[in-house]
């Protein structure tokens, strides 16, 4: 399970929670400009534009999970379990590995109108990375600082949509999330107003009765609304700081707890790590479960010119600052 998130507030912000009961041990992971793709189909590429993502290095490939590239394109890749169908090779179309959509999309396009026209290209295949690393079930929250798409790859063909929320979860597939939202129309920040009676006098006994029927348990359809109401009536702010710890707060509207969603016996998924980049800056920062201090790394503080990835590890340990 996990929740994407995109707030533009002058700079494009955008960011998910990574929820599952395990780690692969991902790591933060530039790409620069001249480290070699190889692809399974496709023909190698040393010379694209510079990412900064989370993604587990295995053989020295990046598998990504999100990330950013130099020109502020933004991708994430979140569970879409039983809804994703990928397909044989196609020899008439540009087959790409499930896995190399993100690094593929970010490599080569500057925003989502080059997304698109690529996308209408490709046959996504069956082929897994190796015999341990399966094809993931995905579907993708991409942005630019001018407007969001989801691409879902399904039996019924690849699919894009315009994403007016930008937010994302789960099942079920986003024409149905985006429908539901009908049901939470009458959800406010504001005090509620009596439209039951006006024969009864009620009592308002607490602040927030105004979001009365706002969902709070954590499977996707509610985390989608959830964080949707939380994200449209977040105050924004005018400077980076401010901004940043905003976007957390939001996120951890619907971070997950170990011990409350268990999926099988003593084992819990939970919320591994929270990120937040700033596409427009080229800044990601983030926090873990085990370390809730919000951490940054520059990608343009690295030489991008390079060929090699350049890996920082996930900081996990919790600091305590003593102030007496």
């Amino acid at each position: 399970m996990c929740t994407g998130l995109i707030i533009n507030n002058g700079d494009l912000y955008f960011g998910r929670n990574l929820d599952y009961d395990f780690s692969y041990g991902e790591k933060i992971v530039i790409t620069p400009r001249n480290y070699k793709f190889n692809y399974r189909y496709l023909e190698s590429d040393s010379s694209h534009y510079a990412i900064i993502g989370v993604a587990t290095i295995i053989d020295n490939y990046p598998l990504y999970y999100d990330g950013v590239n130099e020109k502020g394109l933004c991708i994430a890749g979140l569970n879409f379990v039983s809804n994703t169908k990928y397909q044989k090779f196609d020899p008439k179309k540009v087959n790409i590995a499930s896995f190399e959509i993100i690094p593929l999309l970010l490599s080569k396009c500057q925003n989502i109108k080059e997304v698109k026209k690529l996308i209408n290209k490709i046959n996504v295949t069956l082929d897994g990375f190796n015999e341990s690393f399966k094809p993931a079930e995905l579907h993708y929250l991409i942005s630019d600082k001018s407007q969001s798409i989801v691409l879902e790859i399904r039996k019924d063909g690849i699919k894009l949509f315009n994403n007016k929320f930008g937010v994302l979860t789960n099942n079920p597939p986003f024409e149905i999330q985006s429908f539901n939202v009908n049901n939470y129309v009458s959800l406010s920040r504001k005090d509620p107003k009596n439209f039951f009676s006006h024969k009864i006098n009620f009592n308002r006994y607490s602040r927030g009765m105004g979001a009365i029927g706002l969902p709070g348990d954590l499977s996707s359809e509610s985390r989608f609304i959830k964080i949707l109401f939380t994200k449209l009536n977040a105050i924004k702010f005018e400077n980076e700081e401010e901004n940043v710890n905003q976007f957390f707060h939001v996120l951890l509207s619907v971070e997950q707890q170990k011990g409350v969603c268990e999926v099988k016996p003593n084992e819990f998924e939970f919320t591994i790590y929270s990120n937040c980049y700033n596409a427009s800056k080229g800044k990601m920062y983030y926090k873990t479960y085990s370390n809730s201090q919000i951490n940054v790394i520059d990608m343009f503080k690295e030489n991008l010119n390079t060929d090699y990835l350049i890996i920082y590890n996930l900081l996990n340990k919790e600091n305590f600052y003593c102030q007496n």
